[in-house]
């Protein structure tokens, strides 16, 4: 195994509600497909247990409370120039929500061959 570190990367996160939609289907499974069809590295959809937004409105998995609508929370790590292309196409999707970006460290392991690749695509970045 090869380990990198790698130093012009983002992590974005998309907030949004669990009832959120994007023509007709769950929102966060519309930006994580948009997401792979853009070839990002990938993607995780966090749910939220306990929460409150903007409005104040507190959010719970608790039984007695049954909330219908967690928060939801899609995380990525790639390459600053694909964060902001898919900002760009993934913004107009949410009608709530809130984007946040920050730069992150990657330390990354992986085979010989799969370096090779992370090198490569390192290079065409410049």
């Amino acid at each position: 195994m090869v380990e990198v570190e790698h130093w012009n990367t983002l992590r974005l996160r998309i907030y949004i509600g669990e009832n959120d939609r994007f023509e007709g289907k769950p929102l966060y499974k519309a930006i994580v497909e948009k997401l792979r069809e853009m070839g990002l590295a990938g993607a995780t959809v966090y749910r939220g247990i306990y929460g409150f937004g903007k409005k104040s409105r507190v959010h719970s998995a608790d039984v007695m409370r049954l909330s219908t609508d967690l928060p939801i929370v899609i995380e990525v790590v790639d390459r600053g120039y694909k964060i902001e292309k898919a900002i760009h196409e993934v913004k107009p999707m949410i009608k709530d929500g809130m984007i946040t970006v920050e730069p992150t460290i990657v330390v990354w392991v992986g085979t010989s061959e799969e370096m090779k690749k992370f090198e490569d695509d390192a290079v065409r970045e410049l």
